[in-house]
């Protein structure tokens, strides 16, 4: 098992190494390395709301379509303070609760009466939410463009003689951490591994006596403050309009499935990889009609590999 998760994670570095190089040869290291950089920094934010997704899936069996509007719900509300005249950490704060509470409301309220009903009735129930959100959140806000500032913006460092604002190494520094905090919590505390006692076998867990509901309103906290940091990070790095942030899940979705709605680190690869590659495609005049079907063919890429020894089963709930 050791020797073909080593093999696995080879064959994913060089093909993914091999497509850079594709994309980049013959462009000035000036011109791919600005898209390398936005690359990672976009793929970061689809690994992070892919890692949320992960995460809530173990502990519920909910594929969350709504963690892209609970996000865009957040970040519009922290703009709003701003333009009321409140401190923007204080705007950033509301942005992570208004996040966490969407999530949280759910998940106490309409989640729990469809615990037990398939998987697709639990996905379709978190897309209609999706759907209310931004329509609320449409409603309050009118389509003029706006923008949301991080101090993180006016700071940047030199790497390889390019120009990486702080914002962008946050938003990567973020995801990472965020894989090794999560992975640690759930190794090293009670309600961790009671999240992946419910991961592997929820009946069992309730014979056991693990407190499901509290449990899974842990897991839907953290889902929530992933989704509100991520939209922060969204519209700031790419694009404050609700309708982008929204639908920013379905890569995000793309990065989890590749990683098996179980293994964070292949969810992070999967999203970086993701992110660069939809951003190198920029590059080529004759690739890059397909952009928006990178996520979904290197998910698929992924998968194919993966099971080519085994059979991929998803999830446990």
């Amino acid at each position: 098992m050791q020797r073909d998760t080593i093999l696995n994670w080879a064959v994913l570095t060089v093909v993914l190494v091999g497509a850079v190089v594709f994309l980049t040869w013959g462009k000035p290291f000036r011109v791919s390395g600005l898209f390398i950089m936005s690359g990672l920094a976009i793929g970061a934010l689809y690994a992070l709301g892919g890692i949320g997704i992960v995460v809530l899936y173990r502990a519920t069996g909910v594929l969350n379509f709504a963690s892209g509007a609970a996000g865009a719900a957040g970040v519009m509300t922290a703009w709003q303070f701003g333009q009321w005249g409140f401190p923007a950490p204080v705007g950033w704060a509301v942005a992570i609760v208004i996040a966490a509470a969407i999530s949280v409301g759910y998940g106490r309220t309409l989640a729990p009466m469809l615990a037990w009903r398939e998987p697709i009735v639990k996905a379709v129930a978190t897309l209609g939410l999706a759907l209310i959100v931004l329509g609320i959140v449409n409603f309050l806000w009118n389509d003029d463009p706006r923008s949301i500032d991080l101090p993180t913006d006016n700071l940047a460092v030199r790497i390889m003689g390019l120009r990486v604002t702080g914002t962008r190494i946050l938003a990567f520094a973020a995801s990472v951490g965020i894989v090794i905090a999560i992975t640690l919590y759930l190794n090293r505390t009670v309600i961790g591994l009671q999240m992946r006692s419910l991961a592997n076998d929820r009946d069992l867990s309730d014979l056991l006596g693990i407190p499901i509901l509290r449990v899974e309103t842990v897991a839907w906290v953290i889902a929530g403050v992933i989704a509100g940091f991520t939209g922060l990070m969204f519209g700031t790095l790419i694009r404050l309009e609700p309708t982008l942030i929204t639908f920013m899940v379905i890569p995000s979705i793309a990065a989890a499935i590749a990683g098996r709605l179980d293994n964070l680190w292949i969810v992070l690869f999967a999203g970086l990889a993701m992110g660069l590659i939809e951003s190198l495609l920029t590059l080529s005049q004759t690739f890059k009609g397909v952009r928006p079907l990178a996520p979904y063919v290197i998910a698929a890429a992924v998968l194919i590999w993966q099971q080519r020894t085994v059979r991929l089963t998803f999830g446990g709930n």
